[in-house]
């Protein structure tokens, strides 16, 4: 009975990282409104009822596949932190910005978490799950500069909050610029000496 169990386990599986992985492609490529379920379970190359079962509807893939890629860019800026545990907190802090800008540059970011994601799940569902993932890191690399006496001893969670706010708005400034270059170069230029007024507050 435990190895039954198992294989339907690993089955279920199967199918959802394949729902998954279809909806990241789809939905990067094409928008949530420009993709049916007909497109995605064939690209998954699973029938519609499992699309179902697995997730109810295609708004809940859509809340699946947004969970998934933030959990990839969460760990993409996370290897980047741990490159140099050691590095001052505002190098720390304007490494993890420039990752995210990195990040933004992929169609699967831009648009699954950028743009579709609040207007798919509404804003409060939408940054609910990216905070999962983001703003737990934020909190922690500003609890260590203020264990470390770089920073004041700042409410760490509303001040990560604003980070997190600060960092969305300005991958959405870069990404509708028409000189997306020069609108990244003047964000780090901007936003270098906020994070260095906060060590001297």
């Amino acid at each position: 009975m435990q190895v039954s169990r198992r294989t339907q386990a690993d089955r279920t599986a199967a199918t959802r990282a394949a729902l998954i992985a279809a909806g990241r492609k789809l939905f990067a490529e094409h928008g949530f409104s420009g993709v049916g379920t007909e497109a995605i379970v064939a690209d998954a190359a699973v029938s519609r009822g499992a699309l179902y079962h697995q997730f109810g509807d295609k708004t809940e893939l859509f809340a699946a596949v947004l969970s998934d890629v933030e959990g990839d860019v969460a760990e993409q800026l996370a290897a980047g932190i741990r490159v140099d545990p050691d590095a001052d907190f505002v190098e720390v802090m304007m490494r993890s910005l420039q990752a995210w800008f990195d990040a933004c540059q992929r169609p699967e970011v831009r648009r699954i978490v950028l743009i579709d994601g609040p207007s798919v799940l509404g804003w409060a569902r939408w940054r609910g799950i990216c905070q999962t993932h983001i703003l737990g890191l934020i909190e922690r690399m500003l609890a260590r500069g203020v264990d470390d006496g770089v920073l004041p001893p700042l409410p760490v969670r509303p001040l990560a909050h604003l980070l997190l706010a600060m960092g969305d708005e300005a991958a959405l400034y870069v990404g509708a610029a028409p000189e997306p270059d020069a609108a990244r170069r003047d964000m780090v230029a901007i936003i270098r000496p906020l994070l260095e007024a906060l060590t001297r507050a």
